[in-house]
């Protein structure tokens, strides 16, 4: 069963709900309150695009205006709350993403599934090039995490395990990958080097041509 198609699908969007379901705030107080809590790493904040996530959750009857402050000679501070409907679309947007395993197309995968129009040589170069960049990434993110330990509890920073472990993952993967090119038991090998050195492709390739690939 696929996730429901939704009026909005901007993660910054359930972000917002998500923090309106604690208490009302200001725009610039849910931007703040996102970075303060490291959520920059997994939502995309941009200050300005936000105050039009806020008008949009407003028109489709997911937040509301909770009050508008003022003080003195300052601009006047409109607070958002979430409404009823918008919390049952958190909870029901929250239940989709947690359960439902949601088809994506990764750039890498992308790249992947394109790569053999880089000579082999060239794309091993590039390959390990990613996993040193993967390394320096995880040992970053290793650091941000320690700190984040030590001032909020799990449950807070289990995103950044995630993206710990999935960047620990991708780099496992490329340097399996990378060995089975070096030890040439990577399937194709051969085909890829002829591509690459004669200009020609592989009659086994064309005949592949013919055939409906299995669907996933």
């Amino acid at each position: 069963m696929g996730a429901k198609r939704r009026k909005l699908s901007n993660p910054l969007a359930l972000a917002v709900m998500v923090l309106l379901s604690e208490h009302p705030m200001h725009p610039y107080e849910i931007a703040q309150t996102l970075r303060r809590r490291g959520k920059e790493t997994s939502v995309k904040i941009n200050f300005g695009s936000l105050y039009t996530v806020v008008q949009n959750l407003e028109k489709h009857g997911y937040v509301e205006v909770a009050e508008v402050q003022r003080q003195g000679n300052r601009p006047e501070r409109t607070l958002y709350g979430l409404t009823g409907t918008g919390r049952e679309e958190m909870l029901d947007w929250m239940a989709d993403l947690v359960a439902v395993p949601a088809r994506e197309f990764p750039l890498f995968e992308t790249a992947l599934s394109l790569i053999g129009v880089l000579p082999p040589d060239e794309a091993v170069a590039l390959l390990q090039e990613r996993v040193d960049a993967l390394d320096i990434q995880h040992a970053a993110v290793e650091a941000i995490l320690s700190k984040l330990y030590e001032r909020m509890p799990r449950l807070f920073v289990v995103e950044t395990e995630f993206q710990l472990h999935m960047i620990a993952a991708q780099a496992k993967w490329i340097r399996g990958l990378l060995k089975d090119i070096a030890d040439g038991s990577l399937t194709g090998l051969d085909g890829w080097r002829q591509l690459h050195t004669t200009g020609e492709v592989p009659e086994e390739w064309e005949k592949l041509e013919g055939e409906d690939p299995p669907k996933p």
